[in-house]
């Protein structure tokens, strides 16, 4: 692959970390929108940084209120706090991923619960550029994101016997159904296929399947059918063309998505967004730190530009955030400017100067 070794940009913009603030269309500033930007855990500062270049060289109306918090600062449960009154004050954030702190608790999955961010939406898509088994995938994993075996409802009831509790609401299995039904009919998706396992979890997996099948009646315009999970694991593998958007419970949701991520070229490329009543969340698709990899700028920061390159368009700014999707797909099919998990030997910086390339030679055509 042939790296670029340039300083971002005709400006002159340096690889220091940018500034911060993040936020919604609720709270704009001086013509701007401030978003919550966390770049939280391993490589997260480094892809943030990527994002914060890329959109002050593309002079983009937005700032970021960036709040530092990782597994160390968890520690004092007021920087949590802060964090989730921005989000809800700003409304709208882009996230890296926390680790599981000491004492560990999961604050991504607090995070969630304390801001309801309900719907997880993964999209794996195919590329050009990059080499796998398969082609031709476009599927949308949307996740239930605030129950299920993620509600951390687990105690021992005598020693050495512990129970972990499924928790499944009707209410939360509708609000999720109706969010993957009307989100086909509005990016003209033809089929939802539930995601569940209520051949065996019959109580749990068959409230959320009853109403996933309840909500379809609604819409008799798009195709509905229904898998148990390990089959649909099986058919990723072997078929994953088949699928459009895929609509299950908590925990389903992170193996599938994981796996069709895979799928197409791993973590490095896979965006996600998650969305509540009145905040929407911005984040790679995988949520993978690579503490390993910690301060060596070699990740790729392709999931995390995308997930900042949706959010622009969450924010009504499509113009940009379609323009920036363009220049990231076109590095990527292009494969001459790789990372190392494409088979390259580019670093973070080298990529995220290969997109401002791109982006110049899109805006001179």
């Amino acid at each position: 692959s042939r790296c670029i070794n340039a300083e971002y940009g005709s400006s002159g913009i340096n690889a220091e970390y940018g500034v911060s603030t993040a936020a919604a269309p609720r709270t704009k500033y001086g013509g701007k929108t401030t978003v919550t930007l966390i770049p939280g855990d391993g490589v997260g500062p480094e892809l943030a940084e990527s994002v914060t270049t890329i959109f002050k060289e593309m002079a983009v109306p937005v700032e970021f209120e960036m709040i530092d918090l990782n597994r160390e600062q968890l520690k004092d449960e007021g920087a949590f706090d802060y964090a989730i009154k921005s989000l809800k004050r700003n409304g709208v954030g882009l996230k890296g991923v926390i680790n599981r702190s000491a004492d560990f608790r999961h604050h991504n999955v607090e995070f969630r619960g304390n801001l309801d961010v309900y719907a997880n939406v993964v999209r794996c898509m195919s590329f050009e550029g990059i080499k796998t088994h398969h082609t031709g995938i476009d599927l949308i994993a949307i996740r239930e994101n605030t129950e299920g075996e993620y509600s951390c409802l687990e105690h021992e009831s005598v020693p050495g016997v512990v129970e972990s509790l499924k928790i499944i609401t009707r209410e939360k299995s509708m609000r999720i159904a109706k969010f993957a039904f009307d989100y086909a009919r509005e990016h003209n998706r033809k089929k939802v296929t539930c995601i569940h396992k209520a051949n065996i979890m019959k109580q749990s997996d068959g409230l959320f399947k009853a109403c996933c099948k309840e909500v379809s009646e609604d819409y008799p315009m798009i195709k509905y059918e229904e898998q148990i999970v390990d089959n649909t694991c099986q058919q990723l593998v072997i078929n994953p063309q088949q699928f459009d958007v895929m609509v299950m419970p908590n925990l389903y949701g992170n193996l599938v998505s994981n796996l069709a991520a895979g799928l197409v070229g791993g973590a490095g490329v896979v965006p996600s967004k998650s969305y509540g009543e009145n905040i929407a969340v911005f984040e790679p698709g995988a949520r993978h730190t690579w503490m390993e990899m910690k301060g060596m700028y070699v990740a790729n920061p392709s999931a995390m530009v995308l997930s900042g390159a949706f959010m622009l368009k969450h924010l009504q700014l499509h113009e940009a955030g379609d323009v920036l999707i363009k220049a990231v797909k076109r590095v990527i099919n292009r494969g001459e400017v790789r990372s190392r998990d494409l088979g390259g030997s580019c670093t973070t910086r080298e990529m995220t100067r290969a997109f401002l390339a791109e982006l110049d030679a899109i805006h001179s055509e």
